[in-house]
């Protein structure tokens, strides 16, 4: 009995999370998050169709940004996408803790939420440092930690592992495109059936172009795990440098490019009808 106050105590406390984690704020900071990385995959798409036709942009998270901060009140907007990943990242952390709308309480949807979640708090952070004027670009970060990690014992199969890892969540998304199975996250009714089948084919073509990207990144991964050449990684903007330095190069590259808005674009649409 003398444990019943703390015990009520800590219910009370998981109760007043939980309701939280369902309130309309939580909603909005997920909407907005949703939003922040829609406009930055439209923004890499984008670049990746400007390097396509000849420009020397960067097509990663930061290029995107830099653009952005170089623009007509840069700053604010680069300050209020920060927000917004931020807010995604709180989002993804309530889905850890209380289970992914559509999908319950199984680990596994648990998992990659709490993945996106460190994912996006860090570029919160790269967002915040951009902002303050760090001008190392974000290729060259990542080839900077696999080397160093390299260094050390069984570094190679921990950068082996991350590439494999990032291949699989790669290939998974193809899966969900091919398979609809994106579309479980918006609900069943209230949806205009133009509206659902315009979400349908943005989520299909877009979700793919997204893992075939992904999956080529962890491949350049892990082939620089097995190689020992952290010149190698290189992220997004490494994968879609790839894409443009094979034959047909420039095509590729713009086909992936088109991709990337189209998911962009379905992002949008995420922000606007998902249940959150």
């Amino acid at each position: 009995m003398a444990d019943k106050p703390g015990q009520d105590a800590a219910a009370q406390v998981s109760e007043a999370t939980r309701q939280a984690a369902d309130s309309r704020q939580m909603g909005w900071a997920g909407r907005a998050g949703l939003t922040a990385r829609a406009v930055v995959y439209l923004l890499i798409g984008f670049l990746a169709l400007a390097v396509a036709l000849g420009s020397g942009a960067r097509m990663d998270q930061k290029g995107a940004l830099a653009q952005v901060l170089a623009q007509p009140f840069g700053p604010v907007m680069v300050g209020l996408l920060a927000v917004g990943f931020v807010g995604y990242a709180v989002w993804r952390l309530t889905e850890v803790a209380f289970g992914v709308t559509g999908e319950g309480r199984a680990v596994g949807p648990r998992l990659v939420s709490l993945a996106r979640a460190l994912a996006y708090g860090f570029l919160a952070y790269t967002a915040v440092t951009l902002m303050r004027g760090s001008g190392v670009d974000q290729s060259s970060q990542q080839r900077g930690y696999a080397a160093q990690l390299m260094t050390h014992p069984f570094g190679r199969w921990v950068v082996g592992l991350v590439g494999v890892a990032i291949a699989v969540v790669g290939l998974v998304m193809v899966v969900q495109g091919v398979k609809l199975t994106f579309m479980r996250y918006f609900p069943a009714a209230g949806l205009p059936p133009r509206t659902r089948q315009a979400v349908r084919h943005l989520g299909r073509v877009g979700t793919i172009a997204r893992g075939l990207v992904f999956t080529l990144t962890g491949v350049l991964v892990a082939s620089a795990a097995w190689t020992y050449d952290a010149a190698k990684v290189g992220g997004l903007d490494g994968a879609l440098q790839t894409l443009r330095d094979r034959p047909f190069g420039g095509l590729l590259l713009a086909v992936a490019a088109a991709g990337l808005i189209v998911f962009g674009v379905y992002g949008l649409c995420e922000a606007r009808y998902r249940r959150v």
